[in-house]
């Protein structure tokens, strides 16, 4: 019996407080748990199945959420019920994409159609151009050189087409799918947005009831910090980005560029990433640019350099602060992981993704090192 409580006092020293052992068998159990997932994917397909049914009505409710709930709060602090808020919001919201689809839309779209109409001209201008810079003797020579002959080009490019029609009736399926997939999609969204805007301040607290009672203190300053984190990246870079795309439209019309509408809506859409966004927003303002004129050329960069000024220098710091405290270098790197990873979503996700993850790292850590004891207190 006493050789019992020895071996039993042993195995409580040597394993169960080392901390050492329990960090190597805790990353056991972890490795053990992904072996497992990936020799019997099967087993969770209908889980992945409905992660993703729910995955994208979720993340577009949560980014409306984001942006209505403030709103939704002002009303109900001015005396106006909580649920009397929300449809005043949906009917105003439903005014507003009326008004969007009679009077906005249709110019967008003669303006789109303007501009695939004039595409083989502006391709024939930008190759005369080039002819012109270059010179017809350099190409030749470059043809003769590099063996490049454009009718064998052209073939090439035909049968390539011809085999991506045939393939095309194979995938329309899957095609058909994914469209039916967002419009449903965005259907279920003023649904779920309802019940989050009126009972979405209850959620915190139903979720802290799995959590242990110790831990749910420390687990709130969490939730709430990955809320602000949240909510003041949405909020401020949607806003940046209406306001660049207003920025370009009275530029573009100060200039006279043709589709200027078109231009600063692709601007504003694109520069929901940050960094990469603005690099593919110039693209087709600059090809539109060059095939005008040298002199327009010149004043699009006037203006983007204007317009990126204002918002680096004033519409920024204003309204998204310093709340991420990532640095730009880092953000880059994200969002080309992020874009490797997860394809254009991941892009989008990139920034709100990483800060999230920063969060609760950043707490885990502050809790070890209390935890460890191997750090010294800080000062406060």
């Amino acid at each position: 019996m006493d050789n019992d409580k020895v071996w039993t006092e042993r195995f409580k020293r040597l394993i169960m407080n080392n901390r050492f052992v329990l960090g190597l068998l805790v990353l056991l159990l972890i490795g053990l748990n992904i072996r497992v997932f990936s020799t019997i994917p099967y087993v969770f397909l209908p889980f992945v199945a409905l992660v993703k049914t729910v995955f994208l009505p979720i993340l577009l409710t949560g980014i409306v959420f984001y942006l209505l709930n403030p709103a939704v709060d002002l009303l109900e602090k001015n005396g106006v019920k909580r649920v009397y808020s929300i449809l005043i919001l949906y009917l105003l919201i439903a005014a507003i994409i009326a008004l969007l689809i009679t009077i906005v839309v249709p110019f967008i779209q003669g303006q789109v159609r303007s501009l695939l109409d004039n595409f083989p001209r502006y391709s024939k201008q930008v190759e005369l151009q080039f002819e012109q810079i270059v010179g017809s003797g350099l190409l030749e020579q470059a043809r003769e050189t590099l063996s490049f002959n454009p009718a064998d080009y052209v073939e090439r490019v035909t049968g390539q087409l011809s085999k991506f029609v045939n393939n095309a009736w194979t995938s329309i399926g899957a095609v058909v799918g994914a469209v039916t997939e967002v419009i449903l999609s965005i259907l279920t969204v003023p649904l779920i947005l309802f019940y989050l805007l009126k009972d979405g301040r209850r959620l915190p607290h139903y979720l802290l009831q799995f959590v242990p009672t110790s831990l749910r203190g420390e687990t709130y300053k969490v939730m709430s910090e990955m809320n602000r984190q949240i909510s003041s990246y949405i909020r401020g870079q949607i806003i940046v980005s209406f306001c660049i795309g207003m920025l370009l439209y009275v530029g573009y019309l100060v200039i006279g560029l043709d589709y200027s509408l078109v231009l600063a809506v692709f601007a504003a859409c694109t520069s929901v990433v940050p960094y990469l966004g603005p690099v593919i927003a110039i693209t087709p303002a600059l090809i539109i640019a060059i095939v005008t004129s040298p002199f327009m050329l010149l004043k699009m960069i006037i203006v983007w350099t204007i317009v990126q000024l204002v918002e680096g220098k004033f519409i920024s710091p204003q309204i998204m602060g310093k709340n991420l405290h990532i640095h730009p270098i880092t953000i880059l790197f994200v969002i080309l992981t992020s874009g490797k990873l997860f394809g254009i979503l991941g892009v989008i996700l990139a920034v709100p993704g990483y800060a999230v993850l920063k969060v609760i790292f950043v707490h885990l850590f502050r809790w070890f090192k209390v935890r460890s004891r191997l750090y010294e207190p800080e000062k406060s």
